[in-house]
């Protein structure tokens, strides 16, 4: 877990103290999440972290689900978002395309980065990543970074896929829109194998006995965590407040809260130049902006 230096918070906690209660009266923020889950399940979890939010930073916080992660994306171009959950790749579009600025960054699990993992059914006889080859795989989405984006850099290094078209090696390919949907997917049977962050099937799977049922036969190199990124040109004592409320969100005052929303222990600071191995992967997929 990446502490968080008792500066940085004595001068966040000064910055929600010396700014005029006034300043709040008339700010209004627009918060989009990104639909990496249930969407209704998500909303409802959001709208009270934006209850949470909105007191901490003095302001009222609209919340939406987007319906797709480029949405996300073009939230924060259009403006028509003030702040939005991002997942890695997303905040790396945002930054390019909307010139948007990470705010903070999730601590999951304790941890502040994680991994992609392909798995698969125990009973399904595969052991390898080469043994998915002419198999059926459910991604999340093209701008996912543990649903797309670094499972397909560890097959393209493996030698496995060609040209970045994963058609060169899987002999289908769906795009589940959603974490939790493609291990669904994968635990009826529907497809072969999955991409998906390292703990999901803990996540997801609630049941023991289907928890055993799943495996992964291959791991990405670690992912630097998501987070809450603002739109170009938001005000820089609202961006201000705003770091400041989210250091102050964590367990154990609002423990419940975070594991409902994303499943995450609470914020730490966080840097663009956290993203540069994102970037990277980025580039060698031919991920640019549009």
């Amino acid at each position: 877990m990446r502490p968080i230096p008792r500066l940085v918070v004595a001068l966040a906690l000064a910055v929600l103290a010396v700014v005029p209660a006034a300043w709040a009266a008339d700010t209004s923020l627009h918060l989009v999440l990104t639909p990496s889950q249930k969407p209704t399940d998500l909303l409802a979890a959001g709208e009270e972290f934006g209850r949470a939010l909105g007191r901490l930073v003095g302001a009222s916080v609209r919340v939406t689900v987007a319906s797709d992660y480029a949405a996300v994306v073009e939230a924060l171009r259009n403006r028509t978002a003030d702040l939005a959950f991002v997942h890695p790749v997303g905040y790396v579009l945002a930054n390019r395309e909307a010139k948007a600025t990470i705010v903070a960054r999730n601590l999951w699990h304790g941890k502040s980065s994680f991994t992609s993992r392909l798995f698969v059914r125990r009973d399904s006889g595969l052991t390898r990543l080469e043994d998915l080859r002419g198999k059926t795989i459910a991604f999340v989405d093209p701008a996912s970074s543990s649903g797309y984006i670094y499972p397909m850099v560890l097959l393209i290094q493996r030698g496995l896929v060609q040209k970045a078209d994963p058609k060169t090696f899987f002999r289908e390919v769906v795009f589940s829109g959603a974490h939790d949907a493609s291990m669904r997917a994968l635990l009826n049977g529907h497809v072969d194998a999955i991409a998906s962050f390292d703990l999901a099937r803990e996540q997801y799977l609630a049941d023991p006995a289907e928890r055993e049922r799943i495996t992964w036969v291959a791991e990405t190199e670690p992912i630097p965590e998501a987070g809450i990124a603002a739109r170009a040109g938001l005000d820089p004592a609202t961006f201000a407040r705003v770091r400041a409320a989210l250091l102050q969100i964590r367990g154990p005052a609002y423990a419940p809260l975070l594991k409902r929303l994303y499943e995450i222990d609470g914020f730490a600071p966080a840097d663009d130049h956290d993203y540069d191995p994102v970037r990277a992967a980025m580039d060698l997929l031919g991920v640019r902006p549009r």
